[in-house]
């Protein structure tokens, strides 16, 4: 297991790549899921810097907040409402280049600008949602989803 990330400041599609290997290793031979849940957000949170970075977990028919880095969030958001109810809703990933213009956005906090939310699934299922919020308008773009769509699936 890893227990120091190494934090590399290229070029993005070359900081994923760093990252992924070292989310792996966190991941590795630990069966806990909340443990891996805190790790990678930890990770993301650590390598990109982002406002807020974490898990929303599906329980009796809604998201709950599970583990994150940032602060304070919504606890509970109904299915279709928001970014993440609407990822979870339409089982896909969410960019959201201005959250003032996503219809139903939910503010958790006011210093968030742009959205990304990135389904986990298991059998066709959505179980969950990576949520991953930057202070910048327009932060997120396809080589987000690229990489962030393969570190949930080390999850899942």
């Amino acid at each position: 297991m890893a227990e120091d990330l190494s934090i590399n400041k290229g070029e993005k599609t070359e900081q994923y790549q760093s990252l992924i290997p070292q989310i792996k290793g966190l991941l590795e031979g630990e069966p806990d899921l909340i443990a891996n849940l805190a790790n990678v957000a930890a990770a993301l949170k650590e390598q990109f810097g982002w406002f807020w970075v974490g898990f929303y977990l599906v329980k009796h028919e809604q998201l709950v907040l599970g583990p994150f880095q940032g602060p304070v969030a919504c606890t509970r958001i109904n299915k279709g409402r928001g970014v993440c109810g609407s990822s979870w809703a339409k089982a896909e990933t969410l960019i959201v280049p201005d959250v003032e213009k996503f219809p139903g956005h939910i503010a958790c906090s006011s210093l968030s600008k742009s959205e990304i939310v990135v389904p986990l699934m298991k059998e066709g299922m959505v179980w969950g949602v990576l949520d991953v919020d930057s202070g910048v308008l327009d932060q997120f773009d396809e080589i987000d989803k690229q990489y962030l769509k393969a570190i949930v699936e080390l999850i899942s």
